[in-house]
Parts: structure tokens; sequence; C-alpha cells
């Protein structure tokens, strides 16, 4: 984990203890194994996971400063990126692992498990559904997502589920400011508005990533999210 350790210090002035790094390396063997039996990632070379899931997951702090207790969900976790690696790296903070696929709950348990970790939940579920339970609506004061949908999308998942002066962190590429202009409408409707677009270049890799911040500045009307499919099939756009 050479190349996590050094990148996350140069970049992100993370320092990761060898206990973490030693998760990491967990981590990293673990999704390895269950990607030859699953469809969990195409990316599984040590040096590529630890710059484009693990270094990209940690970049959220760019657009977010953790702190002990805070509360983040992450929609359509997948292999548990970014939600996992965060968790890792600040384990003062509790995390929730959202994914609708039940093979790949069974995973992120599984390494949750094995790394040791405490404080952190599994909910498989859709956002449509978890944005109008009780118990994870306006709950969380920062909501990831990491190419889960268009920004018009996305929205309607992401701010149902964030705390008014919480924080929703779309991990996007090169289309990051269309897609967040499209997203204006959906925006005002939900209760959002745009804080910064940041850019990062990550070792090695030609493309940039963007990191779109919003701030939840109203609560979300009870009729959002709608129904589960409706989101995508009739955009806020």
């Amino acid at each position: 984990m050479s190349i996590l350790s050094e990148q996350a210090a140069a970049l992100l002035q993370i320092s990761l203890t060898p206990e973490q790094l030693a998760q990491f390396e967990g981590y990293a063997r673990e999704l390895a194994d269950w990607s030859q039996r699953m469809n969990l990632t195409a990316i599984t070379e040590p040096e590529a996971v630890q710059v484009r899931h693990f270094l990209d997951s940690l970049s959220i702090v760019l657009a977010v400063t953790p702190y002990a207790n805070l509360r983040l969900i992450d929609i359509g976790t997948g292999a548990g990126f970014p939600g996992l690696p965060l968790k890792i790296a600040f384990p003062e903070i509790h995390v929730t692992l959202m994914e609708a696929t039940g093979k790949k709950i069974t995973f992120l348990k599984h390494v949750i498990d094995t790394l040791g970790l405490k404080g952190i939940d599994t909910l498989n579920a859709r956002a449509e559904d978890a944005g109008q339970m009780k118990e994870h609506r306006a709950h969380y004061d920062v909501v990831v997502a990491r190419s889960v949908a268009r920004m018009p999308v996305l929205v309607e998942y992401m701010l149902p589920l964030a705390k008014v002066n919480g924080r929703c962190v779309a991990m996007k590429g090169d289309t990051a400011t269309t897609e967040t202009g499209d997203a204006k409408r959906a925006l005002s409707l939900l209760g959002g508005k745009v804080e910064h677009i940041k850019s990062i270049q990550l070792p090695g890799v030609a493309d940039t990533h963007y990191l779109v911040t919003i701030q939840k500045i109203a609560a979300t009307p009870s009729a959002y999210p709608r129904k589960p499919g409706t989101p995508s099939q009739k955009p806020l756009a």
C-alpha cells in the first residue's frame, strides 16, 4: 500500500497508520478474491486498486472534512466505494453503505467482519425507498455517491437523506459541470444549492475527476423521492 500511503499524504494530507494500511491490504485481497466469483469490479490489479478505488474514495476530504460522529451514507456503494475506504481512514465517523443488490451487501458485510470495523452499517435498499424511510430521511450529515446516475436523477436520491445544512457530494467525470447545470430545477425543488465543483487529478490517471458539493438549504418536500424507477424515467430537469 505504498502508493496509497504516499499519495494520501501528498494529495490529501491524510496520514494512515500501519494498522489502517493493513486493513486496506485486507480489503484489496477480498475485493480481488470475490471479483473472481461475482461482478464487483474489473479493477483488481493492486496498484490500480490503490489509486482508482482507495485514493479516489479518500478524495472526498477535498469537499467535506470528516469529524467525530459525522453520519455519512454512501448511495449505491457497490463494492464499498467511497464509503468503506473513508471508514478505514476515519474510524471516528459513522458510515452506512446502501446498496440495492443483495450479493454485494453480502460482500460488504464480509469485509466489515473481516476487518473488524465498528460503527458501520449496511442497508439493502434502493435510494427511492430509503429516502422515504423515517430512520434515514433527513438523517445524514454527508451523503456521497460515485458513478450512480446523472445529476438531475442523483440529487433526488441524495437530498432527501441529508439533514438541512448537510452536504451531498457527487463524484463525477468530465460531464460534471454540464450535468450540474441540467439539475438546476431539481435542486430548486428538492432544497439543494451547489456549493462548489472541485477537480481532482489522480496520479497516473489521464481523466480529471470532479467533486460536486451540494448544500441542503431547505427541507425536501415529502413527495420526493418518488417511487422506484420514476426519477430515472422522469428526471426533474
